[in-house]
C-alpha cells in the first residue's frame, strides 16, 4: 500500500507549530552505520508508512504518500561527547510536518566516546507508543530477533463516529476534545526556550501518594500526583494577571486500551486528551490530593464514547474550516494551562543494537508550557519548557 489516510487526531499534528517526537540516545560503543542502514531497510518493510510525505488531495484532506524522500538517514561526526553536549540540538534534524517534506529523519553522530542515534518522526505519524514500537523493532531486527508486527489499519480511527453538522465552536473543541481553539500556533524554535530539569525520588512521590486520601471509587496513581504537583507549581509562575481565571492541565491518553476495535499494536497517533480545570485561587488553595483527583477524573472519562465524539468534532472542524484550522488547535490552554506527558515507560533497555542499551538520552520538547515525566534510576526526571514571559 502506498497511500494511507489521516485520522482526525493526526490532522492536529500537521502544519505550523506541530512538534515531532524526537529523542537522541547515546551509546558507549560506535554503531556501524552500514549495519544500521541494512537493518533499517528490513524494518521499514514492516513500517512502510514511516517513508511518507504529506500530500494535500482536496481543500480539506491530506494523505500520507510513500516516497523515497519520505525518510532521511544522515551520518555525522562530532568532537564533543554526549555528556558534554549541553543539549540535543546538535544531534538532531527535527521533522517539519508540512506537505512535501520528509516525515522521518534519522541522524547517527559518531563521537570520540561512542555514537548518538537520534530519530525524529512526525507526531501525525506516531505517538510515543508507536515511536518506540518502531525504534525497539529496529534494534531487535539488527540483533537478528523477531518483532511484534504493527497494525497499519489506520482507517480504524476513521469509522464509527458521526460528523457534526452545526458550526464547531471553541467551546465544542474544549468540551468534546479537551483541547483549545483560537489563534495560530507559533512556529517551532522562533525564540529562546527556557528549559528546566529536575528529579523527584520514588520515596518523595510515594510519600505524597500515601498521605493522599483517595475519593470514593478513585485510586490515584503516581502520575496523577506528579501531574498535580506540576499544575500547582507552574501555573502561578506563568499566569498571574487574573486570580479568578480558570487554569487547566491536559493529559494525553493512549486509547489502545479503551477504544473498541482498536488493535493493541495499532501503529499511528492513538491519542485522546483529558483536561482538568480549576480557578486560580482554587489551584493555590487545593491540596495535591484534591488536584490529583481532578486529574484522575479527567483521564477516566476518556472512554469509547468520548473518543468517538472527539473524533467527530475534530473531523467536522476540518471539513467546515479546512486544514489550516487545525493549526489553531492547541494541546494546552495557550495562556493558563500546562500539558503533562508521561514517558516513564520508555523501553530503553530494548534499544540495544548489539553493543548494549543506551546509558543516556535527551528528548526534544518544544511545546512551551509543556512538561514531560521521564524515567530515572531513582525516581523520575521532570523536563519543563517554560513559555516566554
Amino acid at each position: 500500500m502506498n497511500v494511507y489516510p489521516l485520522s482526525p487526531v493526526d490532522h492536529i499534528f500537521t502544519g505550523v507549530g506541530s512538534q515531532p517526537i524526537t529523542f537522541a540516545f547515546s551509546y558507549n560503543q560506535v554503531l556501524d552505520p552500514g549495519l544500521l542502514e541494512k537493518s533499517l531497510h528490513e524494518t521499514l518493510s514492516y513500517f512502510p508508512i514511516l517513508r511518507s510525505k504529506l500530500v494535500k488531495i482536496s481543500k480539506t484532506d491530506y494523505e500520507f504518500h510513500i516516497s523515497e524522500e519520505g525518510l532521511t538517514f544522515d551520518v555525522r561526526e562530532s568532537k564533543v561527547n554526549f555528556e558534554k553536549a549541553g543539549g540535543i540540538e546538535q544531534y538532531i534534524i527535527p521533522v517539519n510536518s508540512i506537505a512535501g517534506k520528509p516525515l522521518t529523519k534519522i541522524t547517527l553522530t559518531q563521537t570520540p566516546g561512542g555514537s548518538v542515534l537520534a530519530v525524529s518522526i512526525s507526531h501525525a505519524l506516531v505517538d510515543g507508543f508507536s515511536y518506540f514500537h518502531f525504534f525497539s523493532s529496529w534494534a531487535r531486527i539488527c540483533r537478528g530477533e523477531s518483532i511484534i508486527k504493527p497494525s497499519l489499519q489506520r482507517d480504524v480511527l476513521l469509522a464509527n463516529f458521526t460528523k457534526d453538522e452545526k458550526i464547531i465552536t471553541a467551546n465544542d473543541i474544549y468540551t468534546n476534545c479537551g483541547l483549545f481553539f483560537g489563534g495560530k500556533r507559533r512556529e517551532l524554535k522562533t525564540g529562546p526556550v527556557y528549559e528546566e530539569r529536575f528529579s523527584l525520588s520514588k520515596d518523595t512521590v510515594r510519600s505524597i501518594l500515601e498521605d493522599t486520601k483517595n475519593g470514593p471509587g478513585i485510586s490515584l496513581t503516581e502520575n496523577d500526583i506528579i501531574t498535580a504537583l506540576l499544575w500547582q507549581k507552574y501555573i502561578p509562575l506563568w499566569s498571574k494577571e487574573n486570580k479568578n481565571q480558570q487554569t487547566y492541565v491536559t493529559c494525553p491518553v493512549d486509547i489502545r486500551r479503551v477504544m473498541n476495535g482498536l488493535p493493541r499494536n495499532y501503529f499511528g497517533c492513538a491519542l485522546s486528551f483529558g483536561t482538568a480545570a480549576i480557578n486560580f485561587n482554587g489551584l493555590l488553595g487545593a491540596s495535591i490530593g484534591d488536584l490529583a483527583i481532578l486529574v484522575r477524573n479527567s483521564v477516566r472519562k476518556v472512554k469509547n464514547d468520548y473518543i468517538l465524539r472527539s473524533s467527530g468534532t475534530l473531523e467536522s472542524l476540518r471539513k467546515q474550516k479546512g486544514p489550516d484550522a487545525m493549526e489553531q488547535v492547541h494541546l494546552r490552554h495557550p495562556h493558563h494551562g500546562i500539558i503533562v506527558t508521561n514517558l516513564t515507560r520508555l523501553p530503553i533497555r530494548y534499544l540495544d543494537f548489539g553493543s548494549g542499551a543506551p546509558p543516556d538520552f535527551l528528548a526534544y520538547v518544544d511545546v512551551l508550557g509543556g512538561a514531560a515525566i521521564l524515567p530515572a534510576e531513582k525516581g523520575v526526571d521532570i523536563y519543563v519548557a517554560h513559555p516566554p514571559p
